[in-house]
């Protein structure tokens, strides 16, 4: 694997409870990265030598603003670029939204702000006009990320290490439980493929405040608190893994028959119909499957 970036979930907790949240982000979530794991993170990324970009996301990761702050400091001063991906809530102004970003002009390479129905009640806030206009003024360079309603559709922007184009939702984590109901459903052994992962040469991963390295959210192809990265990327064989080799042979249709899952007839999409067979999965992949949070199990 190349993996040229590395996306640091710092929080599973949020300030929304959006119904399409793929980690399940909630103000009632826990598990939160400390400085000293970021630390590890980020020489372990150092070590590998390829990772160019480091994000921090979450949750929400700028409800711990002064580790953010710090975290963002040691991955520019290491050498990376630097991206983070903001709900913004705390842009009341612009002059308020100077305060919070000033600390990171000339450090941030990308600047990330969700913004859509999901989160407020218009697509661009009022919260992400001020942190665009306060952005503009210190140099920071930014985007949109919008993910449209059921049934509708909308442009999503961004830059950097961000997937650019996926306006649609995806319905895994919340939106598999919360949003089915407002979709079109297609029956359940249409979907052979994953249209949005690449489980063989992914490009960049995710890892959790937990260690766990996500290649898909819940989908975990080894712990960096536990192993050295490196060895985790010469050890992950694709077409072995237990859940991305049968979904490379056959998407989510695959990973049903496989295991023999029970499954409905139709689903809202591919993301649906895999998230809900790795739900049934994960008894028997406890390592792989994981972790709570991403499976809906508030703790």
């Amino acid at each position: 694997m190349d993996i040229t970036g590395l996306h640091l979930l710092i929080t599973y907790k949020c300030t929304f409870e959006c119904d399409h949240c793929f980690v399940w982000g909630s103000p009632f979530q826990n598990g939160t990265m400390t400085l000293d794991n970021i630390r590890h993170i980020l020489a372990e990324a150092q070590s590998v030598g390829t990772i160019k970009w480091i994000y921090f996301e979450g949750g929400e990761p700028t409800l711990y603003y002064p580790l953010l702050i710090q975290a963002v400091k040691d991955a520019y001063n290491m050498g990376f670029k630097v991206g983070i991906v903001t709900n913004s809530y705390w842009a009341t102004s612009i002059s308020d939204a100077k305060l919070w970003l000033s600390p990171l002009a000339s450090l941030v390479s990308d600047l990330s702000i969700s913004s859509d129905l999901f989160h407020y009640d218009e697509m661009i806030s009022e919260q992400a006009k001020n942190t665009s206009a306060a952005a503009e003024e210190l140099g920071i360079p930014l985007g949109m990320i919008s993910i449209a309603k059921p049934s509708t559709s909308q442009d999503t922007y961004s830059i950097g290490m961000i997937e650019q184009g996926e306006s649609d939702i995806m319905y895994r984590g919340r939106a598999a439980e919360k949003l089915v109901k407002d979709a079109q459903l297609q029956t359940w052994d249409t979907f052979t493929e994953c249209p949005y992962e690449d489980f063989r040469d992914p490009g960049r991963l995710h890892v959790d405040p937990f260690g766990h390295l996500h290649i898909c959210q819940g989908i975990s192809i080894g712990n960096i608190f536990k192993d050295k990265l490196a060895h985790i990327f010469e050890s992950y064989t694709p077409d072995s893994h237990p859940i991305a080799g049968p979904l490379l042979r056959g998407g989510p249709v695959n990973l049903v028959k496989k295991y023999q899952v029970p499954h409905s007839n139709e689903y809202a999409d591919a993301c649906q119909l895999c998230y809900k067979t790795r739900e049934q999965l994960r008894n028997l992949y406890p390592n792989i499957l994981t972790p709570d949070q991403v499976y809906g199990v508030m703790l």
